[in-house]
């Protein structure tokens, strides 16, 4: 079968990416889903940093690949041994396909599935498969989803069922942005009401923390962020203050908002200067977070002699700590009851010819949470 769908060829590309043109939208053959697999129609997918990070270089990737892992989409075929799902089902995909039977499966952190993580790492399907091919040569998946296209094949275990009464622009964001700065606050921290929080760097991951710390009960939610735009955006939606992250005294200002810093720093900028200025402003006894995803070169100068003296805790959240058949679900309900307004954080819509401006906007930091829609 034919497809249409935006691949990287080469990695590191100078922006602007309208020029460059990082993502070719080329034609592929695409393979039937073979056993444990399905065939999805994409009828939307999110442009979130972590595809630009594969682009720009920042998390290495075997090429030539198709990219995109935030969306939302229809079952078209399943593959031998699949039976609860059927053609017509609406899905959400999730990008890390959880095999349900190593340590971390059977711990019930599937977030951390060790098979699912060297699939991704190898861009192939959890079967060790790929059905995506360019001129007879195989293309590699994006961990396991590839949704810069119009029809794709997925594992099973990279898709969780939803109803089909959102949007397929809002259900897309509940496969990364919704699930990582949600599951950020309520299954990696546990905010409790009444706690005091801030959220560096206000993406869509970073807006979904505040959203989830807001109705959670946080007393005091600080947003930091480059963007003043943001900012004021983020005080409509619960933030009690904003700071501009570029201040010289950014710190200093939190600390004084705060009287002493907060219980939680959320970093969801995937920047060193924002995970430093998230320590910074943490607490004596605080938590600090991180769902950030910088280079793998890049280091953080920690000074233990403070995790010790003021017992605090610097934690990596990935997808959110989730365990998404379970969570989606919830959040999807949340937003339904006006809990998790994720509408707010929706951008541009744009076609798939033209995602290599969105790119453009994405690196910039203009962009919401802009959607390809099919």
């Amino acid at each position: 079968m034919k497809i249409r769908a935006a691949v990287l060829l080469a990695m590191g590309l100078p922006a602007p990416y309208a020029q460059s043109q990082p993502l070719k939208i080329l034609e592929l053959e695409l393979d039937p889903p073979g056993p444990g697999e399905v065939r999805v129609r994409v009828l939307a997918a999110g442009l979130c940093h972590s595809d630009l990070s594969v682009i720009n270089g920042d998390r290495p990737r075997p090429l030539p690949m198709v990219i995109g892992h935030e969306s939302a989409g229809e079952v078209l075929e399943c593959g031998p041994g699949v039976t609860d799902l059927a053609p017509g089902d609406r899905v959400v995909m999730v990008f890390m396909p959880s095999c349900g039977g190593c340590l971390p499966c059977a711990e019930g952190r599937p977030a951390l599935c060790e098979p699912g993580a060297a699939a991704n790492g190898a861009g192939v399907l959890l079967g060790n498969t790929r059905r995506l091919r360019l001129d007879g040569e195989y293309v590699n998946h994006h961990v396991g989803v590839s949704c810069f296209a119009e029809q794709c094949v997925v594992s099973r275990r990279s898709c969780v069922k939803v109803n089909a009464d959102l949007s397929p622009a809002e259900a897309a964001l509940f496969g990364c942005a919704v699930l990582t700065g949600v599951g950020a606050v309520i299954n990696t921290a546990k905010v409790g009401a009444g706690s005091t929080v801030a959220v560096l760097g206000l993406g869509g991951v970073g807006f979904s923390a505040l959203l989830a710390a807001a109705a959670s009960g946080a007393r005091e939610l600080v947003a930091i962020d480059l963007s003043d735009s943001k900012l004021a955006l983020a005080r409509e939606l619960g933030a009690t203050a904003t700071v501009n992250a570029a201040s010289p005294d950014a710190a200093a200002q939190v600390r004084a908002l705060t009287k002493g810093g907060v219980d939680y720093a959320f970093e969801m900028a995937g920047a060193i200067p924002a995970l430093e200025l998230a320590w910074q402003i943490t607490r004596r006894g605080g938590s600090t977070v991180t769902a950030g995803l910088p280079h793998p070169d890049k280091r953080f100068a920690l000074p233990p002699v403070q995790m010790v003296a003021e017992e605090r805790t610097l934690r990596g959240s990935y997808i959110g700590s989730a365990v998404p058949a379970r969570d989606i679900p919830r959040y999807i309900e949340l937003y339904r009851r006006g809990r998790l307004p994720v509408d707010r954080l929706m951008g541009e819509r744009l076609a798939l010819d033209d995602i290599n401006r969105g790119l453009d906007r994405l690196a910039a930091g203009q962009a919401m949470r802009d959607v390809v829609l099919f």
